[in-house]
Order: structure tokens, then sequence, then C-alpha cells
């Protein structure tokens, strides 16, 4: 067998295309993660029956079912619902579901690791109920489990290669194209995993980058 690179060197632009691609999946995915998950936990703080059950079965279903299942069942779901969006927004909306339960009990184990009387602390001062939470029990929490939330949001990038299978277009797509096209599949694989080590190693960098920035401050 001969290996023949030169089909994955010249198309260096829709590779690139691909990856830029990916990371916008990506991005947008943890956007709105981060939403669901911070939205998700003030319900379960309301103590509320009703918000709680629902939390808790959305956490529940969307962690104990595989995503293909999860960005098939939205793909053809929303059509029916009278809702039609191109593979991009849908997968969008995929992984930011997918994100977000595991960000709910990221974050839920954050907040309940902040010591109660901080928060009563903060009741006795006068400060409203969204200020306490706001200020602080979420900002401390946060940057308690903000090593776990990057590492989840690492997971969720190259979770995106999955969207391929309703054609959104990203990285895996365009080597999938690419491999059609040439028959050089080794070529074509071995480049796509390149890519993606240094797309995750190019995250882990800035949302360390990142923690340093937003969390440095004094623990005292």
């Amino acid at each position: 067998m001969t290996l023949d690179f030169s089909v994955v060197t010249g198309a260096w632009q829709s590779l690139l295309l691909g990856t830029l691609g990916t990371l916008f999946l990506a991005f947008s995915g943890m956007v709105i993660a981060m939403v669901i998950g911070i939205l998700g936990v003030v319900l379960l703080r309301t103590q509320m029956w009703l918000p709680t059950l629902l939390v808790n079965a959305f956490v529940e279903i969307v962690r104990n079912t595989p995503f293909l299942v999860q960005i098939f069942f939205v793909f053809f779901a929303l059509p029916l619902a009278g809702i039609r969006l191109n593979p991009t927004m849908t997968a969008i909306i995929a992984l930011g579901v997918n994100g977000g339960a595991y960000a709910v009990e990221i974050i839920r184990g954050g907040v309940e690791s902040v010591p109660k009387g901080l928060s009563e602390a903060g009741l006795a001062l006068g400060l409203h109920r969204h200020d306490v939470f706001r200020f602080i029990v979420l900002i401390p929490a946060l940057r308690a489990i903000y090593p776990s939330l990057a590492s989840q949001f690492i997971l969720l990038t190259l979770t995106t290669a999955i969207c391929t299978s309703i054609s959104a277009y990203e990285l895996t797509s365009v080597g999938q194209r690419i491999e059609a096209e040439t028959f050089r599949s080794f070529e074509v694989y071995f480049t796509l995993t390149g890519i993606y080590l240094v797309i995750s190693l190019a995250t882990m960098w800035l949302l360390a980058a990142i923690g340093r920035w937003a969390f440095s401050y004094p623990q005292r």
C-alpha cells in the first residue's frame, strides 16, 4: 500500500472550513449548554415539585440516552412540530441540550458545595435573593467546578463529529466527502485524527487561560 497525502493537502481549504464549522457548532452548543445548566439549577433551587421533577427528568433522560439517538430525535421531531431548521441549527440545539443536562449536574454540585452560611449572611445584609445567588453562590461555585465544565466542553467539541449523521457541515462530514471522492481512507482519517487532537489541545489551553483570568482572585 502506498500512502498519498496529496489528496489531503490538496483539500486543505475544505478541511479548514470544516474545522471552522466544528468550532462554530461546539461554541454555540457550549453557550446553550451553560444557559440550560444555570437555568436548571435556578429552577431546582426553587424547591417547587413541578420544576424539580421536570429538570430531574430532563437530566436523566438526556444523560441515559445516546447522543446519536438524541440528534435524530431532534432532527425528525422538530418538523412534526412545524419547526423546520437546517442541519447546522438542529445540531447546535442537540449539542446544547446534551451538554446542558451534564452542565446542570456539574453546576448543581458546585452550588451545593458553597456553605449555606454564606447565603444566610448575604440575606442578613439585605441583599436580594437573586443577588445572593448570583454573587455569593454562583460565582464561587463556577470557580470550583470550572475544570469539570472545561472537560465537558472539550468532550462536547469532539461530539460534534456525530453531527455528520444529519449532514451538518463540520470536519468529519468534509473528511467523508474527501474519502468518498479519493478512496484514500487512511490518509483522510489519519489527518482528521490529527486535526481533532489539535482542536482539543487548543481548546484545553484556551479554557485554562480563561480560567486563570476569570478566577484568579484571592480565595480569602
